[in-house]
């Protein structure tokens, strides 16, 4: 029971892992004692990131950057990953894209994106893992793959960005799909659904500009059930439930980690 939660000697990929929910998550795995790679679309920040996670928590953490809406940046990362590790124990898909627009303006290109990254860029990325997973899958000890979707997946979301509450329930649903077909193969697949994270997304989104430093974020919990936004230890936690021994019965759940916004809608 001592060990119910540990992730300790694990090896961890968590997409879109140099700022927001990635990075609290990649934190909590680093400061768990699990070797941590993360990726993102701009190198430069992902290799501070990963410098700055692996100093301060005095782990394990390495950056493998990469563009995750198509398939030769998915790619790259399954070869850069597959040159350095024969296996992969967690998968955290993570990486996420939106876009706001009016309703009778709302783009193409703006639907496409959203679609690409949270849909179509998790798919593949599994599919192209799956060999690195299969090898760390075992009766005992399931391989993991965490998908971080939203509760604008579950509920209406409350911004006019008309393709991301669509493609985390999309995402959402494919969970279920992959977790029913990779069970067999001691492979567990679940999701994660957030609610309000101090983010660049929900900064961006609340009128902060993206700021997530030395911002009002009091303001914006107030409005949460739980009157707080969440924190670092919310959402690693939940995610280490999922990777430890603790989480290896639960299969193809979406759960909320979101202060009680979907049970009080």
């Amino acid at each position: 029971m001592q060990n119910l939660f540990s992730i300790r000697g694990k090896t961890a990929l968590v997409t879109g892992g140099s700022r927001g929910i990635g990075e609290m998550i990649a934190a909590g795995f680093v400061a768990s004692g699990a070797k941590v790679y993360i990726s993102s679309r701009k190198a430069d920040v992902c290799d501070a990131t990963a410098k700055r996670l692996a100093d301060e928590h005095g782990g394990e953490c390495v950056s493998l950057p990469a563009d995750l809406s198509g398939l030769s940046g998915i790619q790259e990362v399954t070869d850069a990953l597959g040159e350095r590790e024969e296996k992969l124990d967690i998968l955290v898909n993570n990486a996420g894209a939106t876009w706001g627009a009016p309703l009778d303006e709302f783009p193409e290109k703006g639907w496409d994106k959203v679609m690409d990254v949270n849909v179509k860029g998790v798919f593949f990325l599994t599919q192209k893992l799956l060999p690195l997973l299969r090898k760390s899958a075992t009766h005992a000890d399931p391989a993991r793959v965490i998908n971080i979707g939203s509760i604008d997946g579950i509920k209406t979301p409350l911004f006019e960005n008309f393709s991301y509450g669509p493609s985390k329930a999309a995402l959402h649903h494919m969970t279920r799909v992959l977790a029913a077909h990779l069970v067999k193969e001691h492979i567990l697949v679940n999701a994660i659904a957030p609610g309000p994270f101090p983010t660049w997304m929900l900064s961006a989104g609340v009128g902060f500009g993206g700021e997530t430093e030395n911002v009002d974020w009091d303001s914006v919990g107030h409005n949460n059930p739980r009157g707080r936004v969440g924190t670092m230890e919310d959402i690693a936690g939940l995610a280490i439930f999922l990777s430890s021994r603790a989480g290896a019965y639960t299969v193809g759940e979406t759960i909320t980690c979101d202060g009680g916004a979907v049970a009080m809608s």
